[in-house]
């Protein structure tokens, strides 16, 4: 499972394995409720998540408004702050050279980012719960 780098439009990182979850699959490949790992790619979540940080995404996690998500958004994973906007959410990313995205409800979000880690650095592991 590896993640495809951020393009030029406001996308966070992708899962390039993935497919559309329209069969209702949290994430292809990932059985139920398994945390799983992705590693971050691209800057459109920087400064907090940085390119080469590992991820681990709690698919059965509770989203609320500020946690970190794993959302199928434009036909498209992408990595991104959650926030809450008036009567629906946005997809926020941390850079501000990206755009926030809107969305209606919660359908989109497939999971919830629990820790990030940078790979050979033990000590530089950071819990989100």
């Amino acid at each position: 499972m590896l993640p495809t780098p951020d393009s030029s439009t406001s996308r966070g990182s992708t899962y390039a394995d993935a497919t559309s979850p329209a069969d209702d699959t949290l994430v292809p490949d990932c059985a139920g409720g398994e945390s799983f790992a992705l590693m971050v790619l691209g800057h459109s979540m920087a400064p907090e998540f940085n390119e080469g940080e590992i991820i681990i995404i709690e698919p059965d996690g509770m989203a609320q408004d500020g946690s970190y998500v794993l959302a199928w958004h434009q036909q498209a994973w992408t990595f991104r702050q959650l926030l809450r906007a008036g009567a629906g959410w946005v997809l926020h990313p941390l850079n501000p050279a990206f755009a926030d995205a809107p969305l209606p409800d919660l359908s989109a979000v497939r999971g919830v980012i629990i820790q990030k880690a940078l790979p050979g650095r033990r000590r530089a592991s950071k819990h989100y719960l």
